[in-house]
């Protein structure tokens, strides 16, 4: 596949699939606004300044691993184990990119780096199913940009909010479950995801419930070990 220059494309070619990708993500950047909002109310009570907790959403753009890193900073946690712990948090970015590389890979670098930079799970159920033929870079580049701009916007509001409003008592904290649920539910079409996700279910609630450390790293290496049993296991 081949792409014309971005300054060849006539403007219909580019700001019509852009907008579309936005308005695509339109459900997801709302559900993700108390989880932003969450953020940016922990980067201040994690000892963050508002210019350190803005930064964070600005260049980390990954809500599940600044969560992470910004409630074992509030614990004291030492460096490594906040880095260990937010790689296997991340760890499925991996996933998606040998995922989309058939499309991705053809495209110029700055496209390439931008739309690497822009992919989040959010994005990925988007255009994950996406073949060479389907996929489109401005409707991925409209959506990705539209998702980073609430979810920038979010901290914001969160960063302001931390000083005046005792966010902790709206259970803000739900809204991570409600997204990813929404994210993952569609996705379950077949045994092995299916096996995954509920090895992933009984671990979390099981491992939480007797505060075994390391809760987070263990269900998602089981649950990825479960799911990959299963495929082979069809084969």
């Amino acid at each position: 596949m081949t792409y014309q220059s971005t300054l060849t494309e006539p403007p219909t070619l580019r700001l019509r699939p852009a907008l579309q990708g936005a308005v695509a993500i339109l459900p997801l950047c709302l559900a993700v606004l108390p989880w932003g909002i969450l953020a940016g109310s922990m980067a201040i009570q994690s000892g963050l300044t508002a210019a350190e907790g803005l930064g964070m959403s600005a260049i980390v753009f990954a809500g599940a691993s600044q969560l992470v890193a910004m409630g074992m900073i509030k614990t004291g946690a030492g460096m490594l184990a906040i880095l260990i712990s937010t790689f296997f948090v991340t760890a499925q970015h991996f996933l998606y990119g040998l995922r989309l590389r058939e499309c991705i890979a053809p495209l110029p670098l700055r496209w390439r780096v931008a739309l690497a930079f822009l992919l989040t799970d959010e994005l990925f159920a988007l255009t994950g199913d996406h073949g060479p033929a389907r996929f489109n870079r401005w409707y991925a580049l409209g959506a990705g940009l539209a998702f980073y701009l609430s979810w920038f916007f979010a901290t914001l509001l969160g960063v302001v909010a931390a000083s005046s409003i005792d966010l902790d008592s709206y259970g803000l904290d739900f809204s991570i479950a409600a997204t990813f649920i929404a994210i993952i539910v569609p996705l379950v079409r077949n045994l092995p995801v299916l096996a995954c996700v509920l090895t992933s279910l009984v671990l979390s609630i099981g491992l939480h419930h007797y505060q075994v450390p390391g809760a987070l790293i263990i269900t998602t290496l089981v649950a990825m070990l479960v799911g990959l049993l299963c495929s082979r296991g069809k084969e």
